[in-house]
């Protein structure tokens, strides 16, 4: 399902000749496996979470958006743990790149491509080796 998505993204791109793709990105049950505590972010990564998000961060065509319910201060909190991985979002739950036009309303829902959510079907125990294998096989990795 994810590599369908991913896949699709990459096909408007060229056909439409975007510049980039807007991927949103959930933590918990996602890139990240909760712990289910309030006072303590929760910092073990899914199986090759890590190595896709870092090879994502570092391709120019992909926005990346952080798309969570954290607190404001945790948010702070994973963007450094982020940060220090080599894991670089562009925005945090928005996407100012895409305004109101003739492609929809994004004043109260911001727009995306791809969406890398537990709640809609993701997998973070095997979905990151399907995109990790799929990426490697099209030398992306």
């Amino acid at each position: 399902m994810i590599i369908r998505a991913i896949a699709n993204s990459f096909i408007h791109a060229k056909q439409r000749n975007w510049a980039k793709t807007y991927w949103a990105f959930d933590v918990h049950g996602t890139m990240i496996r909760p712990n289910y505590k309030t006072n303590e972010i929760a910092t073990e990564f899914y199986p090759h979470a890590l190595e896709v998000m870092q090879a994502l961060s570092k391709r120019t065509d992909i926005a990346r958006i952080l798309y969570t319910c954290s607190y404001p201060h945790e948010i702070v909190q994973y963007m450094d743990l982020f940060n220090a991985h080599g894991i670089h979002f562009d925005y945090v739950n928005s996407n100012p790149e895409v305004t109101d036009g003739g492609y929809g309303y994004y004043n109260d829902k911001f727009y995306f491509n791809v969406l890398f959510e537990d709640k809609a079907g993701f997998d973070g125990e095997t979905d990151w080796l399907e995109i990790k294998t799929w990426m490697e096989e099209r030398g992306m990795m």
